[in-house]
């Protein structure tokens, strides 16, 4: 009998503590929420902006910085005529402090208000590259190279917050990048060798990916290094995985070449050879431009380059035309000649074509 007493008691003490335990473990639930993992469903994000194309096929884009006497406010009201795409850097701003003048005044001026208030799309430039090829570098991280840990963190780190802040639809990991390689090669003993730079971006690809799976990653390269009057070697182009690069996207300013004096002197396949590294990439300009300079064909001359582009780099040849970015909007200066109106307003004949582009 004691026995069968026990046994029972035995239960009747371990069911009790089930129920206790559970209890607890309700209560418990209800307080505590872990946070979920990053890149978990409940962490993605989408990007504010549409990726609907336009019928022309392609983003038009460029810089409106305003003209003489003109504000911002209607520098970007006029650029939005015409254009999809804004390139946003900051103030300028180092990639570290982005995130915070994107979400504060400044933001709410030229992202929420002028770009999207506009119905543009902002491009997100996040750039390393710092006065005579040093690196930019957060102020409490010294001596600091492309192989540095810390650093490397901290650029991850800045570009996230860019992505969680603005939710994007385009972001550029990197402006002209491969004038990084130009400079420093890749050395494997040397700290800022240009492959740690590509090892960055994969990795960081990967993880902005995580986060916002529709924004379109890439870098930005420099098809002409114009300080050197030369076009750019494009076989750095192979140290690259073209799966984690969205678009190719380059910046042009072939004027700068030695010989280049018309759109006719440079060869057919000017841009589109570089589609020999990356297959079936859609190719694109985060900025393009030539002058309006006498020397360089005039008025007539800028408006013949960009038909040149345009026309080289179409479906029917065999290139998808994603961005088609201008240099910017008015010149920037008395003796620029780049923009496609002066800068006291005057608009010039190539404006009218990037005009009849826009709406064709």
């Amino acid at each position: 009998m004691s026995k069968r007493i026990s046994t029972r008691n035995f239960f009747l003490i371990t069911f009790t503590i089930f129920i206790v335990v559970v209890f607890c473990l309700g209560v418990f639930k209800g307080i505590y929420k872990p946070e979920p993992l990053k890149g978990s469903e409940s962490d993605i994000i989408e990007p504010i902006d549409s990726l609907d194309m336009p019928s022309r096929g392609f983003y038009m884009g460029i810089l409106p910085l305003p003209c003489v006497g003109q504000s911002f406010e209607d520098a970007f009201k006029k650029a939005s005529q015409d254009i999809e795409i804004v390139p946003i850097w900051g103030r300028p701003t180092p990639f570290y402090d982005l995130s915070t003048d994107l979400s504060g005044p400044w933001g709410e001026n030229f992202l929420t208000s002028y770009t999207r208030g506009n119905n543009m799309i902002p491009l997100l430039h996040l750039s390393f590259i710092g006065e005579n090829f040093t690196l930019v570098s957060p102020p409490g991280i010294k001596n600091a190279t492309l192989s540095d840990p810390t650093w490397r963190q901290a650029y991850k780190e800045a570009a996230l917050d860019v992505v969680e802040c603005s939710k994007p639809l385009f972001l550029s990991l990197g402006n002209e990048v491969n004038r990084w390689y130009e400079v420093y090669g890749v050395n494997e003993d040397d700290p800022n060798g240009f492959q740690h730079y590509v090892s960055l971006y994969n990795e960081l690809y990967d993880e902005v990916k995580r986060l916002s799976p529709r924004t379109q990653v890439f870098c930005v390269f420099a098809r002409e290094i114009v300080s050197e009057n030369k076009e750019a070697d494009l076989g750095f182009l192979s140290l690259f995985n073209s799966s984690k690069l969205d678009i190719l996207v380059f910046t042009s300013y072939p004027s700068a070449l030695k010989g280049v004096k018309n759109a006719s002197d440079l060869p057919d396949d000017y841009y589109s050879r570089a589609l020999e590294y990356a297959p079936d990439k859609p190719l694109g300009f985060s900025e393009l431009g030539w002058p309006a300079m006498e020397y360089f064909g005039g008025e007539a001359g800028q408006a013949n380059f960009l038909k040149q582009v345009t026309g080289r780099l179409s479906l029917q040849r065999g290139v998808d035309l994603r961005l088609l970015c201008w240099a910017w909007l008015y010149d920037l200066s008395d003796s620029d000649t780049v923009g496609l109106i002066t800068r006291d307003g005057r608009e010039r004949v190539a404006y009218q074509t990037w005009q009849s582009l826009s709406h064709s």
